[in-house]
């Protein structure tokens, strides 16, 4: 029997509790440290990523772990921003301003979600991509309420003079506390039953069914918690941006939303970050290069990470490990290859692939040697 030292040894060093917990306890110290010392244009930029990464997050719910089209995300960031914006123009509270950002986009997302969750496939996508269409012409019409054309302002995060922190610091502390409350809630519902439900119902709705889980509810769960979650960025943008109009309900941005969360990872929490920061870090890279063709460059490094990484960038550790454990042979990358494009909700379900989640048979195993009858 192997003694303790020797099971130590042959865990794989970041797998190790105590590796873990120092390297959630580093993160902290980063997140409490950083804005302190960083430069305003780091803090802004790492503000923004978060509310991006909040956005995408959502997306990741309904698409990523649910497997439902939706190409309307960015309508309910801007029902977020706009509701942000209004309570604060009638002085609310800053707490029950975040719950109407919060439940505004919500109830939109229900409403929405009971009528088009029965619908499948190009259905829901066309449903959803009427969202954003039809967002900007009615932000421009409701001019009391959203400011018309030249927008609305709201200016509600400058520091405390208690804190004795720059206006930069606060905000960015606002977004790690509120998107990381976000994104630990989120991790917890995908790890849990829902999860699973989820990525049964991604799986195969007939199966769902069979298995007593209702496809049309958790679609409709799926979809609400998705609005929820973009309302929450919604706030968070205002926190940070402090200005919204009807460019922010924008078609072009849902779409950038989606490349980054396909960039990122789809079904992955860690993905989300990763689109975040793509989302944002992107444009400002390709303008370095060249503002002329931004677009085409965009498009260029979109198709290459897409060729290499089938499974978005947090699948990168993954192919390393097992292009380093495979060697450099034919076999091995095309193992590695294979790899990337596993099914990301299966780390959800707690089984190796959703068709394990889903009761599928075992593959064959190699049969006993016949027995000699006497």
């Amino acid at each position: 029997m192997p003694s303790t030292a020797e099971s130590s040894s042959r865990t794989p060093f970041f797998a190790r509790p105590w590796v873990r917990w120092a390297g959630i306890g580093l993160v902290v110290v980063l997140l409490v440290v950083g804005p302190l010392i960083l430069p305003e244009f780091a803090n802004q930029t790492i503000a923004r990523i978060g509310v991006f990464a909040v956005a995408v997050l959502g997306l990741n719910v309904v698409m990523g772990y649910t497997g439902q089209v939706s190409l309307g995300q960015i309508f309910f960031v801007g029902v977020g921003a706009y509701a942000t914006a209004w309570g604060v123009e009638h002085d609310w509270n800053v707490v029950l301003v975040f719950l109407l950002a919060c439940l505004v986009p919500a109830v939109i997302g229900l409403l929405i979600a009971l009528a088009a969750a029965r619908l499948g496939g190009l259905a829901i996508a066309m449903v959803t991509i009427a969202l954003p269409i039809v967002g900007v012409p009615l932000a421009k019409r409701l001019s009391d309420l959203t400011g018309g054309s030249q927008g609305t302002s709201a200016r509600f995060t400058d520091a405390p003079e208690w804190t004795g922190l720059y206006d930069d610091q606060w905000q960015l502390y606002i977004v790690i506390l509120i998107g990381g409350i976000t994104f630990l809630l989120t991790r917890n519902l995908v790890r849990g039953k829902y999860g699973r439900a989820f990525a049964i119902v991604k799986g195969n709705e007939a199966v769902a069914g069979s298995m007593g889980i209702s496809p049309y509810r958790y679609k409709v769960l799926a979809f609400t918690i998705a609005s929820l979650i973009g309302g929450v960025s919604g706030f968070l943008y205002m926190v940070v941006i402090q200005y919204t109009s009807p460019e922010t309900l924008h078609f072009g941005h849902s779409i950038e939303l989606l490349a980054s969360m396909v960039i990122g990872g789809a079904g992955s929490i860690v993905g989300s970050l990763l689109g975040g920061a793509w989302y944002v870090l992107l444009p400002q890279i390709t303008n370095l290069i060249d503002p002329n063709i931004t677009a085409m460059l965009q498009g260029a490094i979109l198709l290459i990470v897409l060729f290499i990484l089938p499974g978005g960038l947090v699948s990168l550790p993954r192919l390393w490990r097992r292009r380093r454990r495979d060697g450099d042979s034919p076999r091995g990358a095309g193992t590695a290859g294979v790899g990337g494009g596993t099914d990301a909700a299966a780390s959800v379900s707690g089984s190796s692939t959703v068709a394990d989640a889903l009761g599928a048979p075992a593959p064959p195993t190699t049969p006993p040697p016949p027995t000699t009858q006497s």
